[in-house]
C-alpha cells in the first residue's frame, strides 16, 4: 500500500473456511476476462480471518490452467500479519500449498491498492454488512481499478460453500449477471439461495420483484423434475435448466456449467424493479 492511501471499507466479520469460496473460484477461472488477459493478476477483497482463501484461489487457477497473481486483501492488519505467517510457513513448505504459490497480502479496502490493474476482484461476502444503498458506491470504486476488460465478482455464500450466489460487474460498474450455484445432492429447493443473496438483491426476494419471479420459477421447474429424480440430482436439475430455457427465461452458460449446480441470467432478468 502506498503511504498515505486511505483504506476504503468497513472490516468483515472475519468468517473463513476451508474451500468456503469453491464454487466462485472454479467459475473464475474460466472467465475469459481471466484467460485472456497477459500476466493477469486476481485480488481477493476481505479474505478474513486468515489466507486459506487466497490460497486456495490461487491454487485452483493454477491447476485449471489459468495462472494468476493473487492478491489478498484485508483492512485489519493482525489478519494481513496472520496472512504474511502462512505464507512465510508455505514458502518453507509447511502447509499443503505449494511453496511456489503466487500470493501476496497486503491490507486494502474499495480502493483496491494493487501493483496493476487486476483481471478479476473476487468480493465475496464483504457487502452483507452494508446497506443496499451503499452497493453502487462499493462496485464503482472496486471496478475502477479493473483492467479495462476485468471483471468483479461480487457474492455470498453459506458457511461450508454449499449454497452461493454472486453478480458479475463489468468495468463500467455495471452489473453483467447473476449466478445460482448449489450443491445438487440433498437440495431440498434451490429458492434456499435466497437467505446468500448478494445485498443488491437479499432485500428484493418479494412479490413483484424480478428476483422474486426467479427463485419461485427454479422451485417450480425443480418440482416437476421431480420424476427425473431417479437418474440423480444432476440429470434433474438439467431438465429444471431446459425447462426455464423453454419458458423463455434467457439462461447464460453451457451444459458443463449447468452440471456443477450452476445456472445463470443476465442482470436484466433480476435487475430490482
Amino acid at each position: 500500500m502506498r503511504a498515505g492511501t486511505q483504506l476504503i471499507g468497513r472490516p468483515t466479520r472475519g468468517t473463513t473456511g476451508t474451500n468456503r469460496l469453491r464454487r466462485v473460484d472454479r467459475w473464475i477461472a474460466q472467465l475469459p476476462a481471466l484467460r485472456a488477459a497477459p500476466g493477469p493478476l486476481v485480488v481477493d477483497l476481505g479474505f478474513g480471518a486468515n489466507g486459506v482463501t487466497t490460497f486456495e484461489l490461487e491454487s485452483r487457477l493454477h491447476r485449471a490452467g489459468a495462472g494468476a497473481d493473487v492478491l489478498g486483501l484485508e483492512l485489519d492488519p493482525e489478519r494481513v500479519a496472520t496472512a504474511q505467517g502462512q505464507l512465510e510457513r508455505t514458502r518453507r513448505g509447511e502447509t499443503v500449498f505449494s511453496p511456489a504459490a503466487r500470493v501476496t497480502f497486503a491490507r486494502g479496502g474499495f480502493e483496491v491498492p494493487a501493483p496493476r490493474r487486476p483481471a478479476v476482484i473476487r468480493a465475496f461476502n464483504v457487502l452483507r454488512q452494508y446497506d443496499e444503498a451503499d452497493v453502487p458506491a462499493a462496485w464503482a470504486q472496486m471496478a475502477a481499478r479493473l483492467a479495462p476488460e476485468g471483471v468483479l465478482v461480487e457474492g455470498t455464500c453459506d458457511e461450508i460453500g454449499r449454497v452461493a450466489s454472486w453478480i458479475d460487474v463489468g468495468a463500467d460498474a455495471r452489473p453483467l449477471r447473476f449466478t445460482v450455484s448449489l450443491r445438487l445432492h440433498g437440495l431440498d429447493r434451490p429458492s434456499i439461495v435466497a437467505e446468500r443473496l448478494p445485498k443488491a438483491l437479499i432485500h428484493r426476494n418479494v412479490p413483484g420483484e424480478r428476483v422474486h419471479a426467479w427463485l419461485s420459477a427454479l422451485d417450480t421447474e425443480w418440482e416437476r423434475a421431480a420424476g427425473h429424480a431417479v437418474f440423480g440430482p444432476v440429470q434433474r436439475w438439467l431438465a429444471t435448466v431446459a425447462a426455464l430455457r423453454e419458458a423463455g427465461w434467457p439462461i447464460d452458460g453451457t451444459r458443463s456449467r449447468w452440471r456443477l449446480g450452476e445456472v445463470s441470467v443476465p442482470w436484466r432478468a433480476v435487475a430490482p424493479a
